[in-house]
């Protein structure tokens, strides 16, 4: 292991406000007291500003009494984070951690990225909100530049406020172009939680008991645990049967995320979406990409995720990546299909605001100038490379998937039968926490760890996290 210090734990020194030093912990929250080694945080020359506002237990009485009591929070102790800079995160002490999570998938350039927030704060400064029905560059300046990066006649653009409004226009576009309703959706997929969204998403956690009409929910082409194994053009039959069998011949369309990140990074098997395309278009439907976690250069080897399986949708859908943190989605389809919405009036008043496509444009532009695609795959598959290391070294590792910067450890209690660690990856994380690093988890089971880091993350980067990895997995 690299830059690993041996330390008594009682004696570890507080990591200061001083952004190059070394990683906190205390022996209660790591081993009992005991001796213990503990990696090094790679050195990072940014120090925040002194916190000096409302702590921890003061925010978590506030949101119990004043917001949602469905809004939930990672770990025992919730942590109050108050800055952030690229790939890292600052608590309300000024102790800094790895952040392998990218706010669920949303950072991609880096946190508060200063080309992105140069153009957020000159925007800003200049017109806020107008709404579409005057016209302003940084619209159209953007859906251009987003255009430009979709294959084929891709460059009509929607803009919404998320993946979730992006994902229900999809949804109403592909109805109204087709004439049809039925719908075909992948079971453990995750689109969003409104009204027809939440019916496209095919895992009870997520969904309500509300009037949800008109979807087919297809066999999961899941490698690790479906039934076929990596066989795509077996699980791809399901599909046509469904339209066979449950729908009069014809539909509406096929949505399906790239990779599955709600439902734990699962890889959709090989053959699968070209066989899936060709009956959805012989039934007269269109082909809808959820892009919203594995876009904008995310997977590394390609730009989208739909890409790696050599398709081309007829409607792609966009969000988190696109904003680098600003609430941005969009919609991009052809100019054929975008004529249906001219039936009727459709209109967002927050779409395409000002501000937040200032802010995309920014987006796009860094992650050219700084190649980060070039650098999600260099960097993720030696972080895969890596986490299959530790596959080989823990029993507990059941799976190890994903691609670029959107990578998925499932954790079993038993690797034969695949039984889900539910409360062994929330120790897990616990301890990674306390080591500096912070990684998401998710999952029909809830038990694989989601690592979808900045896409500024550095091999570095890659070394601090599995070895916290590794030791935390060790004390299970």
């Amino acid at each position: 292991m690299q830059r690993l210090l041996v330390r008594r734990l009682s004696s570890v020194a507080t990591q200061g406000r001083r952004g190059c030093s070394s990683s906190r912990s205390t022996a209660a929250e790591i081993n009992d007291g005991a001796d213990a080694v503990v990696p090094e945080i790679p050195p990072f020359d940014y120090a925040p500003p002194r916190y000096d506002g409302p702590r921890a237990a003061e925010i978590l009485r506030k949101r119990s009494e004043y917001l949602s009591p469905s809004m939930f929070y990672f770990y025992k102790k919730p942590l109050n984070i108050v800055d952030g800079k690229m790939q890292y995160l600052f608590d309300q002490d000024g102790r800094r951690y790895l952040d392998a999570f990218a706010g669920i998938a949303t950072v991609c350039c880096g946190h508060c990225h200063p080309d992105v927030v140069d153009a957020v704060v000159r925007q800003t400064s200049r017109l806020q909100h107008s709404t579409v029905v005057y016209l302003n560059h940084a619209i159209a300046d953007f859906a251009e530049a987003l255009a430009s990066k979709l294959p084929g006649d891709l460059k009509v653009v929607f803009f919404t406020n998320s993946g979730t409004e992006a994902n229900e226009l999809a949804l109403l576009i592909t109805r109204l172009y087709t004439g049809c309703h039925d719908i075909v959706s992948v079971r453990n997929a995750y689109h969003g939680n409104a009204a027809g969204t939440m019916g496209t998403t095919a895992q009870y956690n997520w969904k309500f008991n509300v009037m949800q009409s008109g979807v087919h929910h297809a066999m999961n082409p899941d490698p690790y645990r479906g039934a076929f194994g990596s066989d795509g053009e077996k699980y791809a039959r399901d599909v046509q049967e469904i339209i066979e069998f449950g729908t009069s011949g014809q539909v509406a369309g096929f949505i399906s995320e790239s990779i599955q990140g709600v439902g734990g990074v699962v890889e959709l098997a090989p053959g699968y979406l070209p066989a899936v395309y060709e009956s959805i278009r012989k039934a007269g439907g269109l082909c809808i990409a959820d892009e919203v976690q594995s876009g904008f250069a995310r997977t590394g080897s390609h730009f989208w995720g739909f890409e790696a399986h050599g398709i081309a949708p007829d409607i792609v859908t966009m969000a988190k990546g696109i904003g680098n943190g600003i609430p941005l989605g969009a919609v991009v389809t052809t100019p054929e299909i975008a004529q249906v919405l001219t039936r009727r009036n459709y209109f967002n008043t927050f779409g395409g605001n000002p501000v937040c496509t200032a802010g995309g444009l920014a987006v796009l532009r860094v992650l050219e100038k700084e190649n980060l695609q070039h650098n999600a795959l260099l960097v993720g598959s030696y972080l895969k490379d890596r986490l299959k290391a530790l596959q080989q070294k823990h029993e507990i590792i059941g799976d190890v998937r994903g691609r670029g910067m959107m990578l998925g450890v499932e954790l079993v209690t038993d690797r034969k039968q695949k039984t889900p660690a539910r409360t062994e990856i929330s120790h897990a994380m616990d301890q990674m926490k306390d080591m500096g690093v912070l990684v998401g988890k998710g999952g029909f089971y809830g038990n694989v760890f989601r690592i979808t880091p900045p896409l500024c993350f550095t091999k570095e980067d890659a070394d601090f996290f599995t070895e916290v990895m590794d030791i935390a997995l060790s004390k299970l």
